[in-house]
């Protein structure tokens, strides 16, 4: 994808025409780019505050200027609509400048994570054409450029090394700053606002990222409708504390949701709560998200912080299950409402509402956020199962990708001939349309014939007092052809099989899922993205 030609139908599979249609006629899609949005927003809200993080406050005039020279110094590199190139940036103002840059160029950032190294980014840079990679110099202990030196080589198309501070005398490295700025005025907006905006990552844990397109007009819908439901405003203040280029942070409401409605966004440089509870109490955060493993952590702090917390009316937890027994503490904790979000980069994103009952807060994982989502529910053969019954979650929507990019095979398998996405999710669907999530296709463990769903271990074993974190796995048994294996990390005493097998009995938790083996970590490994690494943690079985 480069040279001023977005992809095809082959390279990135679209919407069918018709269906398109229908969506610009209800109202969907708005028809305006996110470059085009952000004037709008300028000249509706010029001196409100836009974007804060540890060194810059920026209102919303502030921020479409430095994004128009920065679309200039970008333009002058020689970067032009059609491109892509690889974003990796950490929360910060910096982040919402070259996104914005880039929405306005037409050039397409691959949302990359801080935590990803050579491996990944070589991969993405490949497979996306990526003519540019755009990093921090130096980055929690971690120098970019030199991750980026080794991109530049293992991949002739990243012509242009990017970098947010001081290149530091590397080869082919410039400065964000130091970017040449050809003319003057406004950039006037290149691309239309069916193009692909950006490309996202898939969230699984399994092999390397695929690429996920989305579009000016079914991402800016993601992320307004988000904000409906979640009651923002200009007055709203929404906390980025998990990696921005995360789509959950990104849209779920996130960054683009609370500047659709002229509120502003506070950028965390870490999710700590000795960073981000001073930031809520400074800047009067009323939003944040965060995600299950982060959730006891921030729970504990807030039981004997000094800081006002007040501010804060909505505590979104997703990008994974939240055990049930969690739940129920959130609230009493951080005085907030919380709000369920289960959600996927490839579009489904549902939102427990914020006057549902506590039953259906607690465990739940929300309703689809648009009136067009289709949602069927089906067993292995591909038949919708009997209301209430757990199947794989099938979904299509106005923002709900139709393929991956550059990805044929793996879109034969991922869809129906007629365009519903196959989630990989086993869910039950509630009589108000609410979803309860039981686990993965892919993480569910036979013994011996019986299916136990890693997830619902897991939420039994975090309501023993003594166990932090908890993540279950299969491992291959001779006898039962998979066994359990629980890693815990405790808080104080260690909590073994035996104390295990006691709570879960006194739980009535079903003697076949009680874990085969308990494993007792200092931490569990995490993705990029803040997800337990499950792979990671099978891999070290099979070296012990």
């Amino acid at each position: 994808m480069t040279g001023n030609a977005q992809p095809d139908e082959a390279d990135a599979p679209t919407w069918p025409a018709e269906t398109a249609e229908s969506y610009r006629r209800a109202g969907y899609w708005a028809g305006r780019t996110f470059g085009a949005q952000l004037r709008d927003l300028a000249a509706a809200h010029a001196d409100r505050t836009a974007v804060v993080d540890a060194d810059r406050r920026m209102t919303y005039a502030e921020l479409d200027r430095a994004v128009d020279a920065l679309a200039a110094g970008l333009r002058g590199l020689g970067l032009q609509r059609g491109d892509t190139v690889v974003l990796q940036l950490p929360n910060g103002a910096d982040f919402v400048v070259t996104w914005f840059a880039l929405q306005r160029l037409g050039v397409v950032p691959v949302h990359a994570l801080p935590g990803h190294r050579a491996a990944e980014i070589t991969h993405l840079a490949a497979l996306s054409g990526a003519v540019a990679h755009i990093v921090p110099d130096v980055h929690a202990r971690f120098d970019y450029r030199e991750l980026a030196a080794t991109v530049r080589a293992q991949v002739p198309g990243v012509r242009h090394v990017v970098v947010a501070g001081e290149p530091g005398g590397r080869d082919g490295a410039v400065a964000l700053g130091d970017l040449p700025e050809p003319g003057t005025g406004p950039i006037e907006d290149a691309p239309s606002s069916s193009d692909v905006a950006l490309l996202l990552l898939s969230g699984g844990t399994t092999g390397v990222p695929k690429l996920i397109p989305r579009t000016h007009d079914d991402y800016a819908y993601n992320a307004l409708a988000a904000a409906r439901i979640c009651g923002l405003d200009a007055d709203s203040v929404y906390l980025a504390v998990l990696p921005v280029a995360f789509n959950f942070t990104m849209s779920c409401p996130g960054l683009l949701g609370v500047l659709a409605v002229g509120g502003t966004a506070v950028l965390s440089g870490s999710p700590d709560p000795s960073t981000t509870f001073p930031l809520i109490e400074r800047e009067r955060v009323t939003i944040t998200a965060l995600n299950p493993p982060l959730t006891p952590v921030w729970i504990e702090e807030a039981r004997r912080t000094s800081h006002d917390l007040s501010s804060l009316q909505v505590v979104q937890i997703g990008s994974a299950r939240l055990a049930d027994e969690i739940a129920p503490l959130v609230e009493p904790a951080l005085g907030a409402t919380l709000q369920q979000v289960f959600g996927m980069a490839e579009g489904l994103l549902n939102l427990t509402l914020l006057d549902d009952p506590d039953e259906l807060k607690y465990t739940t994982q929300g309703r689809p956020i648009s009136p067009a989502d289709e949602i069927r529910v089906v067993d292995t053969d591909g038949h919708d199962v009997p209301p209430g019954e757990a199947g794989e979650l099938l979904t299509r929507g106005p923002y709900t990708l139709r393929g991956y990019y550059r990805a044929p095979e793996h879109n034969a398998r991922s869809f129906t001939a007629d365009g519903f996405y196959r989630t990989g999710d086993v869910v039950r669907q509630l009589p108000t349309g609410h979803l309860n999530v039981v686990g993965r296709v892919k993480d569910q463990i036979n013994r011996g014939g019986e299916k136990i769903a890693a997830t619902e271990v897991e939420g039994h074993l975090l309501a023993h007092p003594g166990i932090a974190a908890a993540a279950v796995v299969g491992t291959p048994d001779e006898r039962f052809g998979e066994r359990s294996v629980a890693f815990l990390v405790c808080r104080d005493e260690p909590v073994g099989k035996v104390a295990v097998a006691r709570h879960l009995r006194a739980l009535g938790v079903a003697q076949y899922k009680h874990p085969d083996q308990v494993e007792l970590v200092d931490a569990l490994p995490l993705t990029p993205v803040g997800k337990i690494d499950k792979n990671a943690l099978r891999e070290r079985l099979v070296s012990a």
